[in-house]
């Protein structure tokens, strides 16, 4: 197992200095899922929920929340992203929505917090605009699918 990178040699929390790392372009794409009723659903696509466009208000949320991920995560460093994108599909499986984000930079760092805090905060923003008619909707399945760039390269979630 490799050792965490924001713990120091006491155990204290560290921001890691990335100072001496080399510039590549990095990208992580984090998915998500929202359980709700058919009906629910059927509503949420319709456009037919109370507070409005369930997709769209849940897409530009993801988007902001990946620009101040910095400002939720402690020891993340702010990045000057260059792509966010939050893509949200129906899934009659589940029945609910399926979250992808994927978020971009050109930087020393990774940017998988960033896609994660996408995904998280579109399925929240999903719950929140359709809650009046279903409190019993399950978020899960928040992880990354993959990422890119970097030292230790590429990864892929092999169950996707």
């Amino acid at each position: 197992m490799s050792r965490l990178t924001h713990l120091g040699a006491s155990g204290e929390a560290n921001m890691v200095d990335v100072g001496g790392k080399q510039e590549t372009q990095r990208t992580a794409i984090a998915q998500g899922a929202v359980k709700m009723q058919p009906a629910t659903l059927a509503t949420i696509l319709a456009g037919d929920a109370k507070k409005g466009d369930v997709l769209g208000t849940a897409r530009i949320a993801g988007i902001m929340a990946a620009k101040r991920t910095h400002e939720l995560i402690p020891l993340c460093h702010p990045l000057l992203l260059t792509k966010v994108s939050v893509e949200i599909e129906p899934d009659e499986n589940l029945p609910g929505l399926r979250v992808t984000a994927l978020a971009r930079v050109t930087g020393k760092t990774g940017v998988e917090m960033e896609a994660l805090t996408a995904a998280s905060v579109a399925c929240l923003t999903i719950y929140d605009m359709a809650k009046a008619a279903d409190r019993a909707m399950i978020i899960s399945d928040i992880r990354v699918v993959e990422k890119s760039g970097g030292k230790s390269g590429d990864y892929r979630l092999q169950d996707v």
